[in-house]
């Protein structure tokens, strides 16, 4: 029977200790969260994000666009936001509108890369897939380093193990194999295009599945004893599901994420660790 990786846990655990920090600072780090439209599980984010601030005593700032906003508004923002002394950290809910998509990669390039808590701009992206070691105090990606985060709390050893990721997005997949790698993993992205992707997952000795499909993984695409991530966040309803078919799966891993409750609550942890840090780095 699996055990419980318990991101809440942890993630509590994180947010102690950087309240702990901040109550002596005169200056405190802040964030800026841009939100355009009305997606409500983006609304859903953006307040557990400005929560947390509120719980560590982070400066935050919300700026509530229109789903009609123009490209010039937006920028705007962007750029008063990058010139303010007051915020240390800027993120821009993704998705975006259908209309504005197009904006996402100048976004990403116009934020400011000190500020650039998600570390979506090239500038940090270059510094991640060109460090050394996870550790290195540089921006890495919020849900990627939870994960990371998470294992090495467990005392999971990641060195020398296969680890095999189902999906190669820029914000999941391709960041978290890199970071494993960096662990000592033998890392394997498997996706759409692979074939025999369950025979494929069913190999590994740490599996990460972030595809965005309710149940996608079955138990026979798991293998006995592995630590198995669910980063799928699937609403249905009320209800919501990961990507991994969790009831089903449940007695063969050694260790798994539930969802909710595992990477999610590690990913606001993230964020506010890489608040900290660009709080730091600019204050030197």
């Amino acid at each position: 029977m699996a055990k419980i990786l318990d991101g809440k846990f942890l993630r509590d655990k994180i947010i102690e200790n950087l309240k702990n920090k901040v109550n002596s600072l005169k200056i405190k780090p802040g964030l800026a969260v841009v939100l355009i439209g009305d997606n409500p599980a983006s609304q859903v984010y953006v307040k557990n994000k400005i929560l947390a601030c509120h719980k560590i005593g982070f400066y935050s700032e919300q700026i509530l666009l229109s789903v009609k906003a123009s490209k010039d508004e937006i920028f705007s923002h962007l750029e008063r936001l990058n010139k303010s002394t007051k915020i240390h950290g800027i993120l821009v809910q993704y998705p975006l509108p259908d209309y504005l998509s197009y904006l996402e990669k100048e976004i990403n390039e116009f934020i400011n890369p000190q500020k650039d808590v998600d570390c979506f701009n090239p500038i940090n992206v270059g510094k991640m897939f060109l460090s050394k070691s996870n550790d290195e105090k540089i921006f890495f990606p919020c849900t990627p380093k939870g994960i990371i985060t998470l294992l090495k709390h467990y005392q999971i050893d990641i060195s020398g193990k296969k680890a095999v990721i189902v999906g190669r997005s820029n914000l999941v997949g391709k960041p978290a194999a890199f970071m494993l790698c960096n662990e000592g993993a033998t890392v394997t992205v498997a996706h759409s295009k692979t074939k025999n992707l369950f025979e494929v997952a069913s190999q590994a000795d740490i599996l990460v599945v972030a595809v965005g499909k309710k149940n996608f993984i079955k138990k026979e695409a798991v293998k006995k004893d592995a630590v198995v991530i669910d980063v799928g966040i699937n609403r249905d309803g009320k209800n919501i599901y990961g990507d991994i078919d969790y009831n089903d799966v449940f007695e063969k891993p050694s260790y798994i994420t539930p969802v909710p409750g595992g990477v999610g609550p590690m990913t606001i942890a993230s964020l506010m660790e890489n608040v900290f840090l660009g709080y730091e780095i600019q204050m030197r």
